[in-house]
């Protein structure tokens, strides 16, 4: 069932596509804890690679975060097509910002190279790294003027999880940098509503 918060006095309202998984649990969190109306969207609502659901879903919200993962779809299918059904499907509600939630893996080093093509780092998932990184290339492509989007990652990966710092900074993908889903989700957060990163991949890691 898709739940709502109450109306609240920022008057923004968030929907989160993927609420139910660890990374979607912690931005529904953080965002009811500053006072943000928050739509959990999850499997049971609808097709988050159908358009017309995902503009039925999201009407009536200022902003889209999308952290969804469908382990029976192939990931080059699966990404892609959310991509291309989050741009035509938010600007058929009107909604101007979308945060996407990727993976570390694609995100370019200091060296420039993907950290998934540095050495000794783990092959066992490429297929699903190449996926996530076609769905950044498909968002790239199919987002229409009016959608402000942006994707963010951990900067290596998730870890060390305890209470929120509250601090995070922006950079280049790094294989030790660990943060909390609690810090990541206040990245994520923060993105949502008040923007600074603009039709990129970003890594997110401690401060």
């Amino acid at each position: 069932m898709t739940k709502h918060s109450m109306t609240n006095d920022s008057g923004k309202k968030l929907i989160v596509f993927g609420a139910g998984g660890r990374v979607g649990r912690a931005v529904v969190a953080e965002a009811r804890a500053r006072g943000y109306a928050v739509t959990e969207a999850g499997r049971a609502d609808g097709n988050v690679t159908s358009a017309a659901d995902v503009a039925r879903l999201a009407a009536g919200h200022d902003a889209a975060v999308v952290t969804v993962y469908d382990p029976q779809a192939a990931p080059g299918v699966f990404f892609p097509a959310t991509a291309r059904a989050m741009a035509a499907g938010l600007a058929r509600a009107g909604v101007a910002r979308l945060v996407s939630v990727g993976l570390a893996s694609v995100l370019a080093t200091e060296s420039g190279a993907a950290l998934m093509d540095t050495p000794g780092y783990p092959q066992e998932w490429r297929e699903f790294y190449l996926g996530h990184g076609a769905g950044t290339d498909a968002l790239r492509a199919a987002a229409p003027a009016g959608l402000d989007w942006a994707v963010l990652s951990p900067a290596g990966d998730f870890g060390g999880d305890g209470p929120q710092a509250g601090r995070y900074v922006f950079g280049p993908a790094d294989a030790a940098s660990r943060i909390t889903h609690a810090d990541f989700a206040r990245a994520v957060v923060d993105e949502a509503t008040a923007p600074t990163r603009h039709a990129v991949h970003a890594g997110v890691g401690p401060a």
